[in-house]
């Protein structure tokens, strides 16, 4: 079961969305009811679709790349590290957005165009994040 409704907080007045042309206007939640690889792929493509359509930027809603695992050097620089090294080579527009996080701490997530979601979909370590 995939969805899709609006995002009524989006843009948040405090994010820096200076890396792209247009700023986001107004925003659409696409998701998923289950996870796996193949639900990722089908949900890539079905936003690839409405980024296309509606010439909109896709918020990835974190890092891409950007996760944290036992073993990992887990902190704020490696994860930052990481996720910068995974896309630095994809054509297109991504960029980091820093946001909120509750408690006068921000974070970064990313934010990119159609073309880097083109792009990303085809990529080995393609996933979405949870």
């Amino acid at each position: 079961m995939f969805f899709l409704s609006e995002d009524e907080e989006m843009p948040a007045e405090d994010e820096d969305y200076s890396a792209f042309a247009r700023p986001p206007m107004q925003g659409l939640i696409v998701g998923a009811g289950c996870s796996g690889s193949v639900n990722h792929v089908l949900l890539g493509h079905l936003t690839l679709a409405l980024a296309l359509r509606f010439d909109a930027l896709v918020d990835f809603d974190g890092l891409l790349g950007g996760h944290r695992t036992a073993g990992d050097d887990t902190s704020n620089e490696a994860v930052l590290a990481r996720a910068r090294a995974l896309a630095s080579d994809l054509p297109g527009r991504l960029a980091e957005v820093s946001y909120d996080t509750g408690g006068g701490s921000r974070w970064l997530r990313h934010v990119g165009d159609a073309e880097f979601l083109e792009a990303w979909l085809r990529h080995p370590d393609f996933h979405l994040i949870k």
